[in-house]
C-alpha cells in the first residue's frame, strides 16, 4: 500500500474528513468568485484563423479596422419589377431608425424579380445584434403595406441576434436536462437518493471550479467560446463516472460484510487507483491537442485537462471524506422499487456466456460489425460549416439566406481580398485594385457586386468578391482557386501584399492545417496511451489490445457521423439532415476525447481482471469474474455518458449535434460491443499470454491491483522492570 497514492489520499481524507470537505468547498467558492470577477477572454478572429485567410484577418485587426455589421433586405416579386414601389418605403424605414450608417443603392437581379437593399449598422459591430431589433420592426412595418411582395432581412446583426436567442435557449435546456438525467440514472443505479446526489454534486462543483480557473487562464491564453460547453460535457461525464466507480466498490465491499473502514480502504486502493490511472490517461490524451498548433484545440486541451484533473482530485479526496462521514447513511432515501440486486443481472450473464464459450466467433463477429460501421469514414469530408449548414434547413434565417443566394449568387458569403501597402492611395496600388475588380466582373465565376473599401489612414483596402455556387460546392471552390492562384497574384505581384479571406477561404485553410497536424496528434496519443497501459499493467498484449479496441471505437464513431451527417442516412432521427460535410475541428477532437474516455472503462475492467488474476485465478476465470463484477458500474457509467452527450445532439447547431451523436454512439458501442464482447473474447483467446512482458522491460515497477493488506493492530510489548535483589 505504500506505493498506492490513491490509497494514501483516501486514507488521509477519511482521517481528516472535515478538513478535506471544507477545503474542497473553499477551493470551489474561491475559484468561482475569482473567475466571475475576471471574466473569460475570448479568442479573436485573428488568433483562431490560420493560413492565408488568417493573415487577412490579422491585417485588419492590426490596423484596427472592424468590418461593419452588414444587413441585407431582399424584396421579391413574382412579376418583373414588381418590387419597385416597395423599395423606397423599405429604404426610408431603415434610414428612419437612425441605426443605419450607410444605405447603399439597391441591386436588381438579372430577372428583375428581386431587389437587394444593403446597409451597415451604425456603432460597434460587436454589439449590433443588440440594436438591430428596431430596424427589423421598421422593415416589417414597411413590408406590411406591400402585400404583393415578400420582404426578408438577413445579415450579421440579425443573424447573430437569432443565434444568441436560439443558442441561449438550447444551452439552458441542455444544462437543465443533463443534470437531472445523470441524477435519475444514478438513482436507478444505487436505489438511494443521497448515493445518487453525491457523484453529481462532486461533478458539478468540479465543473464550477474548473470554469472559474479557466477564466483566470484565459487572460494569458484566450479561449474559444465553446470551451466552457466542452468543459461541462466532459466534467459531468468524467466526474460522475469516477465517483460512481469509487462509490460502487465501497458499497460492494460493505455488502460483502466488510466494516466501514475496510470497505473504504479497499475502494481507495482499487477503484481510487483506477481513477488516477484513467484520469492521467485522459489528461495525456487531451494534451495531444497542443500538437495541433491551433488556438481552438489548445483551448479545448486546457479546458478538458483542467476539469478532469479537478474531478480526479475530488474523487480521491472529498468523496472518501464524505463516505467516511456518512457511512451507511449514504443509503439515505432508499426507494424500495429500485433496491440494488447483488447479481450482475441476467442480461450481462446472457451476453458473456456465449462470448466465453466461443471467443473466436464472438471476436470475429464483433470486429466485423464495428468495421462495417467504420466503413463510411473512408469518405469523410471536413470543412468549416457555413451558417446554412449549421442550422436547420427550415429555420427562417436559412430560408432567407437561400433566397438571397439564389437571386444574387455569392452575396451572403463573399471572398474578401485584403490589400496592405505602404501607401494604399498610390497609383500603382489603385490600378491593381481596379485590375482585380474588372477581372472579377468579367469572369463568370464571380457574382456581383464587387465592392471596394479603402481605409487610407491604415493603408489597407478590402475587396468583396462574391463567389458563385452555394458557398462551399465545387463551383465556389473553383472560383476561390481562380481568385487565389490567378487573379490576385496577377494584379498585385510586386505592388502590395494581398490576402484572400472569407468563409470558404477560412474553411479551406483550416482543412489544410488540420491535415498537417492530425498525424502528430494521433501518434502522440497512441504512443503515450500504450506506455501508460504498459506501466499500469506490466503487459505488452494488454497495452496493444487497449490501442486496437479504442481505434475500433473511434472508427465506428467516425463512420456513424459520416453516414448520418454527411450523407444524411438516418439524420431525421436527431432532427437534422445531411449537410455534405463534418465540422472541421470535430474528427481530431472526437478522437482525442474518445481515446481518453474509453480508457475509463478499459482501466476499470482490466484492473478487476488483473486483481482476480493476482489472487491466483486462471485468466479465463479472471476475465469472467472481472467482467461480471464491473458490468453494473460500466453500464451505469455508460448510460450517464451517453445521456449527457446525447443532450448536445438535441441542440440546433449542426456541429454540436455531430459532436453529441458521435460521442454518445461511440461510448455506447465501447461499453457494450467492445467491453462486453471484444475485450473478454480477445483476452480469453490470448489466455496466459495476456500477461507477457519481455525481459527487457522487467525493470518496470510492479503496481498492485488488489486489495491493500489488512491493517495490523499494534500489540503493546511487555516492558521488563528489574526487581530489587
Amino acid at each position: 500500500m505504500k506505493g498506492n497514492l490513491a490509497a494514501r489520499l483516501g486514507g488521509w481524507s477519511a482521517r481528516h474528513r472535515k478538513t478535506a470537505i471544507l477545503g474542497w468547498v473553499l477551493f470551489v467558492v474561491a475559484a468561482v468568485l475569482i473567475g466571475g470577477m475576471l471574466g473569460q477572454e475570448r479568442l479573436t478572429d485573428g488568433e483562431e484563423a490560420t493560413g492565408d485567410s488568417g493573415r487577412a484577418v490579422r491585417i485588419l485587426e492590426e490596423a484596427g479596422i472592424k468590418s461593419p455589421a452588414t444587413e441585407m433586405v431582399l424584396i421579391h416579386s413574382t412579376a418583373p419589377d414588381g418590387f419597385r414601389a416597395a423599395v423606397p418605403d423599405v429604404t426610408r424605414a431603415i434610414r428612419g431608425t437612425g441605426r443605419a450608417a450607410t444605405v447603399r443603392e439597391p441591386l436588381v437581379s438579372r430577372d428583375h424579380r428581386d431587389a437587394l437593399v444593403q446597409f451597415d449598422m451604425a456603432g460597434d459591430p460587436k454589439t449590433a445584434a443588440d440594436r438591430v431589433a428596431p430596424v427589423q420592426a421598421a422593415v416589417a412595418r414597411a413590408a406590411a403595406g406591400h402585400r404583393e411582395v415578400r420582404v426578408e432581412e438577413f445579415g450579421d446583426a440579425s443573424g447573430e441576434r437569432w443565434f444568441n436567442k436560439t443558442l441561449g435557449r438550447d444551452f439552458s435546456r441542455a444544462e437543465l436536462t443533463a443534470v437531472p438525467l445523470a441524477l435519475g440514472i444514478l438513482l436507478v443505479a444505487f436505489g438511494a437518493l443521497l448515493a445518487a446526489v453525491v457523484p453529481v454534486g462532486i461533478a458539478l462543483t468540479a465543473f464550477l471550479a474548473a470554469n472559474g480557473l479557466l477564466a483566470v487562464i484565459s487572460h494569458a491564453m484566450h479561449m474559444d467560446g465553446s470551451a466552457s460547453s466542452v468543459m461541462l460535457l466532459m466534467g459531468l461525464a468524467v466526474g460522475v463516472d469516477y465517483c460512481l466507480f469509487y462509490l460502487r466498490r465501497e458499497r460492494e465491499e460493505r455488502a460483502a460484510g466488510r466494516d466501514r473502514e475496510t470497505a473504504l480502504r479497499i475502494a481507495a486502493a482499487t477503484s481510487g487507483r483506477s481513477v488516477l490511472v484513467s484520469g492521467l490517461t485522459v489528461m495525456v490524451a487531451m494534451a495531444g491537442m497542443f500538437l495541433s498548433g491551433m488556438a481552438i484545440f489548445e483551448g479545448f486541451a486546457v479546458a478538458t485537462i483542467l476539469v478532469v484533473l479537478i474531478a480526479v482530485i475530488g474523487s480521491v479526496t472529498v468523496l472518501p471524506a464524505l463516505l467516511s462521514l456518512l457511512g451507511d447513511k449514504v443509503e439515505f432515501g432508499r426507494i424500495p422499487l429500485l433496491r440494488r440486486r447483488r447479481s450482475t443481472g441476467r442480461f450481462w450473464n446472457a451476453v458473456l456466456r456465449p462470448v466465453l464459450a466461443r471467443p473466436g466467433v464472438s471476436a470475429a463477429l464483433a470486429g466485423a460489425f464495428l468495421l462495417a460501421l467504420a466503413a463510411p469514414a473512408l469518405g469523410m469530408h471536413t470543412e468549416k460549416l457555413r451558417m446554412d449548414q449549421q442550422l436547420p434547413k427550415n429555420a427562417s434565417l436559412i430560408t432567407t439566406y437561400h433566397h438571397i443566394n439564389a437571386a444574387f449568387p455569392g452575396g451572403p458569403d463573399p471572398a474578401l481580398v485584403v490589400v496592405k501597402a505602404p501607401d494604399v492611395r498610390a497609383p500603382r496600388v489603385q490600378q491593381a485594385i481596379q485590375t482585380l475588380r474588372d477581372a472579377a466582373r468579367r469572369d463568370g465565376e464571380f457574382g456581383q457586386p464587387v465592392r471596394v473599401e479603402v481605409h487610407a489612414a491604415a493603408n489597407v483596402a478590402t475587396i468583396s468578391v462574391p463567389l458563385t455556387g452555394t458557398g462551399s460546392d465545387a463551383t465556389s471552390r473553383h472560383a476561390l482557386t481562380t481568385l487565389r492562384q490567378h487573379l490576385v497574384p496577377s494584379a498585385f505581384h510586386g505592388v502590395a501584399e494581398a490576402r484572400v479571406g472569407g468563409t470558404l477561404a477560412s474553411s479551406t485553410d483550416w482543412n489544410a492545417r488540420l491535415r498537417g497536424s492530425i498525424v502528430p496528434v494521433f501518434v502522440f496519443v497512441l504512443g503515450v496511451t500504450f506506455l501508460l497501459m504498459l506501466i499500469s499493467f506490466r503487459s505488452v498484449p494488454i497495452a496493444a489490445t487497449a490501442i486496437a479496441l479504442n481505434l475500433l471505437s473511434v472508427g465506428a464513431a467516425y463512420g456513424v457521423m459520416v453516414a448520418m451527417f454527411q450523407h444524411g442516412w438516418g439524420a431525421g432521427l436527431v432532427g437534422t439532415h445531411g449537410v455534405g460535410a463534418i465540422e472541421a475541428w470535430l474528427p481530431l477532437f472526437v478522437f482525442v476525447v474518445l481515446f481518453g474516455l474509453s480508457m475509463d472503462y478499459h482501466v476499470f475492467v482490466v484492473s478487476r481482471i488483473r486483481e482476480a488474476y493476482d489472487r491466483g485465478t486462471p485468466t479465463t476465470a479472471a476475465v469472467a469474474q472481472g467482467i461480471r463484477a464491473t458490468a453494473g458500474a460500466v453500464t451505469s457509467a455508460a448510460v450517464i455518458m451517453v445521456a449527457v452527450f446525447a443532450v448536445f445532439g438535441t441542440l440546433s447547431m449542426q456541429d454540436f449535434k455531430q459532436m453529441g451523436v458521435g460521442l454518445s454512439i461511440a461510448v455506447l458501442l465501447d461499453a457494450t460491443i467492445v467491453r462486453a464482447v471484444l475485450l473478454p473474447a480477445v483476452m480469453t483467446l490470448l489466455g496466459e499470454r495476456n500477461w507477457y512482458l519481455p525481459r527487457a522491460l522487467s525493470w518496470l515497477p510492479g503496481l498492485s491491483h488488489g486489495e491493500p493488506p489488512a491493517a495490523t493492530p499494534t500489540v503493546p510489548q511487555p516492558v521488563y522492570v528489574p526487581t530489587k535483589g
